[in-house]
C-alpha cells in the first residue's frame, strides 16, 4: 500500500516530465523568422493570458524558439509589448484599408470596419488596462504597463489616418483641412465613440447608432462634409 501511495503521488511529476520530454526542442530560423514567430505567439498570448499572466518562457514555447532569443531580439518583456502595439496598430490599419485605394476608400467603410476589428479583437482590453475594447482608437489606458502598447498602436493608426485624409481631400478637391491636425481629431473621436460602443450593456442597436453618429462627425469636419 505504501508504494502505491508513493507511486501515486509521484504520477503527476512523471507526467509533467514526459510532456517536457516530449515538447520539440526549440530550433534555429533566420533572424527574421525569429521576430516573426516571437511577435504572433506573444500576440496570441497576451490576448489570450494577459500581460502579467504570459511569460518569456511561455512565448518562447508557442514560438518554438529558445528564450534568450526573445531578449536577443527585443531586449525585454515591456520593449516587446511595444512591437505588438506595432503590430496590433498594422492589423487594425489593414483592417481599416482592405483592399481599397486610400483616395477612394470611403471613411464610412473605415470607421465600420475599425468597429468590427475591436467586437472581433476584444480580447485586447487586457492589456490596454480597460474594461472595453478600445482597438488602436483610444485614449492613454491608466496601467502604466499598457503604456508602450497603446503609444506604439497609436502612432502606426494615427499616421494611416493622416494619409487617408490626406488622398481622400485630394482625390475629391477638398482644400483647407490640415490632415495632421485631422488625424489627430479623428483618432480621438474614434477612441471615444469605441469606448461609448462597446461599454457593458450597450445594445446592438445603440452600438450602430454610435457608428453611424461618429461616420457623419468625421466626415463632416476632417474630410469634406460630404454625408
Amino acid at each position: 500500500m505504501a508504494t502505491r501511495a508513493i507511486d501515486s503521488a509521484g504520477e503527476p511529476q512523471r507526467r509533467a516530465a514526459a510532456r517536457v520530454k516530449a515538447a520539440p526542442a526549440p530550433r534555429r530560423y533566420a533572424p527574421e523568422e525569429t521576430r516573426a514567430r516571437v511577435l504572433e505567439a506573444a500576440y496570441q498570448l497576451f490576448s489570450l493570458q494577459g500581460y502579467q499572466g504570459t511569460g518569456t518562457a511561455d512565448i518562447a514555447r508557442a514560438a518554438n524558439v529558445s528564450e534568450g532569443s526573445i531578449f536577443y531580439h527585443f531586449g525585454s518583456k515591456r520593449a516587446l509589448l511595444a512591437e505588438l502595439g506595432r503590430l496590433h496598430g498594422e492589423k487594425l490599419v489593414a483592417a481599416m484599408q482592405g483592399d481599397d485605394a486610400l483616395e477612394t476608400l470611403d471613411p464610412r467603410d473605415a470607421i465600420s470596419r475599425c468597429f468590427r476589428f475591436c467586437e472581433l479583437n476584444t480580447t485586447w482590453e487586457a492589456i490596454q488596462g480597460e474594461e472595453e475594447c478600445k482597438g488602436g482608437y483610444q485614449k492613454a489606458a491608466p496601467d502604466p504597463e499598457a503604456e508602450p502598447f497603446f503609444l506604439a498602436a497609436r502612432e502606426v493608426t494615427q499616421a494611416w489616418v493622416e494619409r487617408h485624409v490626406e488622398a481622400w481631400n485630394r482625390h475629391h478637391g477638398i482644400t483647407g483641412v490640415d490632415p495632421a491636425i485631422a488625424a489627430s481629431l479623428t483618432f480621438a473621436a474614434v477612441g471615444d465613440a469605441l469606448h461609448l460602443a462597446f461599454r457593458h450593456g450597450v445594445t446592438p442597436e445603440e452600438r450602430a447608432h454610435i457608428l453611424e453618429q461618429t461616420i457623419r462627425f468625421v466626415k463632416a469636419a476632417c474630410m469634406g462634409g460630404e454625408g
